[in-house]
């Protein structure tokens, strides 16, 4: 099984929209359908919530974990003998909103970390097996709570405009700034993070420089961790000013095409959070991703 983290820059997530096999398809029911699967040879009586996905001669039938069978026994997900393939489970909310780990209390009301697959749908920890952490060039947070290398300047409209960073629904806009390091490493460590994937990456192209927040000034000490208490007026980022790149980057396909000091970015980030970024997005069509040695 697979997880797909997202690490959107308040910084990371899990909420499961939908279930890939292979080649499956995914088919949305009404919960009063009753469907008939050879594999179970049993009517479905009830189907609590909504999605199906089947692929050739089996069907799944699941919600959060649960389905009903003919005798009205719940089954978990974990045990349903008919899966075939791999599982790939999507996150939807960044890692910071996590209930427990987040920063409180300017979270959501669930665990948004990976161990929510296991808690959410009732999956065994030893059944998981690549966690993608996906996250942005910079950083972005929808609402109040703490942000310690926000960019309520210049540098952040030009982040917002040149990332379109506003909510599809609402409209509503999302506060941006420089990434953080010590935010991405306690998210890799509390995720299980085993590679990488940098998105919008063509969002810093033309920009005077590029601020890597390596550490913080915390208390009047110098420290390169994520700390317990983020307070604005406690915490002040420690950056290191790298290069931008003069070059829309939106066309490259291939990653030794980039510019020098995109390749120097990328090569950064790699080094300092010791995890292989594998995917990198120049653009927000699907043919504007470099693939950099992934695999399933």
């Amino acid at each position: 099984m697979n997880y797909y983290l997202k690490f959107l820059s308040q910084i990371f997530i899990f909420c499961i929209s939908n279930f890939l096999l292979g080649q499956s398809k995914i088919k949305i029911l009404n919960s009063d359908e009753i469907i008939f699967d050879k594999n179970f040879n049993s009517n479905v009586k009830k189907l609590i919530g909504n999605v199906i996905c089947y692929n050739n001669d089996f069907k799944i039938y699941c919600d959060s974990a649960y389905l009903y069978g003919k005798e009205n026994k719940i089954e978990s997900f974990s045990n349903i003998k008919i899966l075939k393939g791999k599982i790939l489970a999507e996150g939807a909310q960044g890692s910071l909103l996590d209930i427990d780990f987040g920063t409180y209390p300017f979270v959501t009301s669930s665990n948004t970390i990976s161990a929510g697959a296991c808690t959410g749908l009732g999956i065994p920890p030893n059944k998981i097996g690549k966690i993608f952490g996906i996250f942005k060039a910079y950083l972005t947070r929808v609402g109040s709570g703490p942000f310690p290398t926000e960019q309520d300047n210049d540098i952040g409209e030009k982040m917002k405009k040149n990332g379109n960073e506003f909510g599809s629904t609402t409209g509503r806009s999302r506060r941006c700034g420089w990434i953080d390091i010590p935010a991405l490493k306690y998210a890799i460590k509390i995720n299980g993070v085993s590679e990488l994937m940098l998105m919008k990456s063509d969002v810093l192209s033309k920009f005077p420089y590029i601020n890597v927040c390596t550490g913080y000034k915390y208390k009047n000490k110098l420290i390169d961790y994520f700390p317990y208490s983020i307070d604005k007026e406690n915490i002040q980022p420690v950056y290191q000013k790298l290069n931008s790149w003069d070059k829309n980057i939106q066309n490259i396909n291939v990653k030794s095409d980039l510019p020098k000091e995109a390749l120097k970015y990328v090569e950064f980030l790699e080094n300092t959070l010791k995890i292989p970024i594998s995917i990198i997005s120049v653009g927000p069509n699907r043919n504007q991703t470099i693939i950099n040695n992934f695999k399933t």
